[in-house]
């Protein structure tokens, strides 16, 4: 059967009662692996000079805990060190981003090891970037980050959104890790040649329900695409929302996992019945 997860659901910050009120919800709604964190970034400040990094994940790695031991099965979701420098704001005149990433690294990779200390398997990294058309050093660099996080002993699942990998398809596809989330809502085009490029070892997602509209999708187009999927993938097909509900009302981010759920369910009987 295929995974039904979901990228990211409305968040709530310190009071314990509402957030296991609000996981228990996305597992209500069908969802085996639940999201956790906050990942609303993209107006922050980046170290500078000598400065070193200080990303605060407490808050992520107590959710963590919180949520395990109501026994709940997690996926943390960071935001990617390329995407995290891409839209970050450097202060006191313009510097090359890049040139910060070796003293961004060691925090991923304290944060990854943490995390898997936790008993993480999966954690979610946000690359929306990805979908972007990027200079070819910020290319270049994909793959030596991620050739030094998975050293973490936890599974990495790639997510992109808000449109198509277009020319980072195969960069996307080839990186070192253990899953990737690709779009299907905004860029249906590149599902036939994800799969052609896709490693035989990894997990496709695929964002088949709209994240960001409150129209249902077209069932049986989505049916037809999911068992050809199954097909080629087997267990190694998750489906999810196109994108992150974590701004949604809450009402809509149930909505959604419940059609995704329903989707992984509704593929699960296809075939029995076949």
């Amino acid at each position: 059967m295929a995974l039904a997860h979901n990228l990211g659901f409305p968040h709530i910050e310190g009071d314990l009662e509402l957030r296991a009120r609000h996981w228990q919800m996305q597992k209500d709604a069908g969802i085996e692996l639940l999201s956790l964190g906050n990942t609303a970034w993209g107006d922050h400040a980046l170290a500078t000079g000598d400065q070193p990094f200080a990303v605060n994940w407490e808050h992520l790695f107590e959710e963590v805990e919180q949520a395990k031991a109501l026994g709940h099965t997690v996926k943390p979701v960071l935001i990617g060190p390329l995407t995290y420098l891409w839209l970050g704001k450097t202060h006191g005149g313009d510097c090359d981003k890049l040139e910060l990433l070796d003293r961004l690294l060691p925090v991923y990779d304290q944060a990854l090891n943490r995390l898997a200390a936790l008993g993480v398997e999966w954690v979610q990294i946000d690359e929306p970037i990805l979908a972007q058309a990027l200079p070819q050093d910020w290319k270049n660099a994909y793959e030596r980050v991620y050739n030094i996080l998975q050293r973490a002993p936890l599974k990495k699942l790639i997510a992109t959104y808000s449109g198509g990998l277009d020319g980072n398809l195969g960069l996307a596809a080839n990186l070192p890790v253990d899953g990737l989330h690709i779009d299907l809502v905004q860029a249906p085009e590149q599902y036939p040649t994800i799969l052609d490029r896709l490693p035989t070892y990894k997990v496709l997602s695929l964002g088949l329900i709209d994240g960001a509209d409150a129209a249902p999708c077209d069932r049986q187009t989505t049916l037809n695409l999911l068992r050809d999927a199954h097909e080629r993938l087997g267990e190694r097909l998750w489906l999810a929302p196109s994108c992150s509900l974590l701004r949604s009302p809450v009402e809509l981010a149930v909505q959604k996992c419940q059609q995704v759920a329903a989707l992984a369910a509704e593929l699960q009987q296809n075939r029995i019945a076949a």
